[in-house]
């Protein structure tokens, strides 16, 4: 929308303002169709755009936010903020976000440097594999097509409520998990199923006949399995350093002559919340079987 303008109050052709506000006049028309920075007057007739003087700071801004390579979108909330502090508050809280998107592609950098180098299990640690056998268990559960940004604050949240609903089932009977039916990452989005055992098939199932359809929640009978796992402390849960978790759990597994006989899950056996960095509270494993030997 045009601004109301004092008609003895001078204005810029938008090719002035452009010079004066280190903004192309192509950009300029981009973000009068955004909002971000609407002229003061738009010619009836010949559609010819005018811009106050004082309107410079505020595009020298969205300049200035651009080279920050801050999405027009959230250019838009910086603008709209108000004040001065309402808008550093914003600036804050999109540059946290991309200070943390840094720190995690560094350490992915140093990740995969590290496989490329065959140097990752220097780096994030030895890992020590071995088989366990899991009985049949009836679980509650609860499953989402996710990107790995995602994933941990739903693993969180959906394991919570699980655990809840598994308390009117006659209580957790096992270590909640969650199983990646499909990969998990910046680009394929699973799904992924949070799981908690529970002590009681019958109240399971009318619990979620009951009060789980909002969120499509299941009940199924997972099968006994053997796992091969390995033990990974709260900060080895951290992207990527769970990722040589998986790998050292497969490659253990073709030196064994193991074969995969399900998806990939993580079981979370400790408190969460309460547990230091150093502390174990998660199982990175492998459904497996024997390989088949084959007749000659």
């Amino acid at each position: 929308m045009t601004e109301n303008v004092d008609v003895d109050e001078e204005l810029l052709s938008i090719g002035a303002f452009a010079a004066r506000s280190r903004l192309s006049a192509k950009a300029l028309r981009l973000y009068d169709r955004l909002g971000l920075l609407a002229p003061a007057r738009v010619d009836a007739d010949t559609g010819y755009r005018y811009y106050r003087a004082d309107q410079v700071e505020q595009a020298r801004l969205v300049a200035l936010l651009r080279q920050l390579d801050m999405p027009l979108a959230r250019i838009a909330e910086v603008v709209d903020a108000g004040d001065g502090t309402a808008r550093a508050r914003r600036l804050d809280a999109y540059w946290a976000e991309v200070e943390a998107r840094h720190a995690s592609q560094r350490t992915l950098a140093d990740y995969l440097r590290g496989r490329l180098s065959g140097r990752s299990l220097e780096m994030y640690g030895k890992f020590t594999v071995e088989t366990v056998d899991v009985p049949e268990q009836v679980v509650i559960t609860e499953s989402r097509h996710i990107l790995a940004d995602e994933l941990p604050a739903w693993i969180g949240a959906s394991l919570g409520r699980l655990e809840e609903g598994a308390r009117a089932c006659g209580g957790v009977s096992g270590s909640p998990f969650v199983v990646y039916h499909s990969e998990v990452s910046v680009e394929s989005d699973g799904p992924a199923e949070a799981c908690v055992p529970v002590a009681d098939e019958a109240a399971a199932r009318a619990w979620a006949e009951e009060r789980g359809r909002a969120r499509g929640t299941t009940v199924r009978v997972e099968p006994a399995r053997r796992l091969a796992r390995t033990r990974i402390t709260k900060a080895q849960v951290a992207h990527p350093q769970i990722l040589a978790a998986f790998e050292a759990v497969e490659a253990w597994m073709r030196e064994q002559g193991l074969t995969y006989a399900g998806p990939c899950r993580e079981i979370y056996f400790a408190d969460w919340d309460a547990a230091g960095p150093e502390d174990p509270v998660c199982d990175v494993a492998f459904p497996v079987a024997e390989a088949e030997s084959t007749a000659v």
